[in-house]
């Protein structure tokens, strides 16, 4: 099938879909599953790409991983983990960054672990100086090499203290993952506290792991000997649901989002109200919808939970250019995640972007050479236009713009959009959406 989609806007969206696991938590489940003696049960888990490398990922490790005939339960079992080939990790990993999060799981269960370089979205510098600095603190040796980097443990790993500069939701995870095996206690202070953090170490005290989180971001771990498998279903993908979200208040569309949840998204639901959108939840989802007039004006930084959420931002950021005003948003987790606006401008779009804080408060980005605010002056309607996908949000965002807009747009290289968006173009045929993939 071609990576391109021929976009026909101009249509309000309108329907209902249904969103289930979040991608940011069931690829970190499933690695959990390794420090497992016994196998695991995850239900709720979305047909995605992600899943695909990380279950490709476990079975080149002697995971055993099956999906029921939905393919929304699946069952891990690691009682026969062994090391996988460095080509074989590099081969099927990709891109992906997930691999890094296999190393403490696999130190704990192997004695050693490999990963390849790492790829990803590339809306910023995203280092992973912290996760190897996180497993040296706990005893483990880094051997950087030309294919990669190898990773041993000569002993049992050790439980410590580790202080982020900011809380990394990776670091954080990597942490998790290392922590709940190692002898004694890790105390980790200005952790990520996510609504998918907290989901992973609901499960892995399922799992029998001793975790407890402070209100001050400071996360303690009492390791244990042995861990054995869980049962746990997924919480909803918050991201996924507001991004249907902003594309009904793009399009002028009503959408119902089956699986939505409240709680985790309460900063998202604040800002759509703000700017004129409204919605009704109920027990099975959430109703978004445009309820006509002028949209309006914000001003808005991104943060780390419990703050409007970076991936949030850029879907928002489309329906921002029909609203009336000047909208400004300043962008404080990911320092270049406005690369997706110069697709936007070229569709009729008002957006500049800023190197200065421009919002209530400085960021860590403010004193360095990154372009991290932009002002958008609205309501500007959009025209068709030739885009090339630049990465997972971005390119659902320009999937918006293009149903936005008027005309007919190519969309080049939407096979990024599968690696977190389930079945996305049968749902944009549920909504109504005209579009054409050769």
């Amino acid at each position: 099938m071609t990576d391109l989609l021929y976009v026909h806007g101009g249509t309000p969206l309108s329907g209902e879909i249904t969103v289930r696991g979040a991608k940011n938590f069931v690829s970190k489940a499933m690695v959990a599953a390794l420090l497992g003696e016994t196998p695991s049960v995850l239900r709720n888990v979305p047909q995605i790409r992600d899943v695909g490398v990380v279950t490709g990922l476990l079975e080149l490790h002697g995971v055993r991983v099956s999906a029921d005939a939905a393919g929304g339960t699946l069952h891990l079992d690691p009682t026969d983990v062994e090391s996988a080939h460095v080509a074989d990790i590099d081969a099927h990993a990709g891109s992906s960054r997930i691999p890094i999060l296999f190393c403490g799981p696999l130190l704990h269960r192997l004695g050693e672990a490999f990963i390849p370089d790492l790829g990803g979205c590339r809306i910023g510098d995203r280092p992973i100086n912290y996760h190897l600095d996180i497993l040296r603190q706990f005893g483990a040796v880094v051997d950087k090499r030309e294919n990669g980097i190898h990773i041993r443990a000569p002993r049992r790993l050790q439980g410590t203290k580790i202080t982020l500069p900011y809380p990394s939701v990776g670091a954080t995870e990597q942490l998790l993952l290392t922590a709940v095996r190692a002898e004694g206690i890790t105390e980790l202070t200005n952790a990520a506290i996510e609504p998918e953090i907290m989901d992973l170490i609901n499960v892995l005290q399922k799992m029998g792991a001793i975790i407890s989180v402070d209100t001050d971001r400071v996360i303690r771990i009492e390791g244990v000997d042995r861990l054995v498998g869980f049962q746990h279903t997924a919480l909803a993908d918050r991201i996924e649901a507001a991004s249907w979200a902003s594309a009904a208040l793009a399009t002028g569309g009503d959408i119902y989002v089956r699986g939505a949840t409240q709680p985790e998204m309460t900063a998202f639901l604040n800002t759509f109200r703000k700017v004129g959108g409204e919605f009704t939840i109920d027990d099975e989802g959430i109703r978004f919808f445009h309820p006509g007039g002028d949209l309006s004006s914000i001003v808005l930084e991104t943060d780390v939970h419990p703050g409007f959420m970076t991936d949030w931002q850029q879907p928002l950021v489309v329906a921002l250019t029909q609203a009336k005003g000047l909208s400004i948003v300043h962008e404080t987790v990911y320092e270049n995640r406005f690369g997706f606006t110069d697709a936007l401008r070229g569709m009729g779009a008002t957006i500049q972007v800023y190197k200065e804080c421009l919002g209530g408060r400085p960021c860590r980005f403010g004193q360095r050479n990154f372009s991290h605010s932009a002002v958008i002056s609205g309501p500007t309607p959009l025209a068709a236009a030739d885009i090339e996908v630049p990465d997972l949000r971005g390119g659902f965002s320009h999937l918006i713009a293009a149903l936005t807009a008027k005309g007919t747009s190519q969309v080049r290289g939407i096979s990024l959009i599968d690696r977190g968006y389930e079945n996305f173009t049968e749902k944009l045929t549920a909504l109504g959406a005209e579009f054409d993939r050769d």
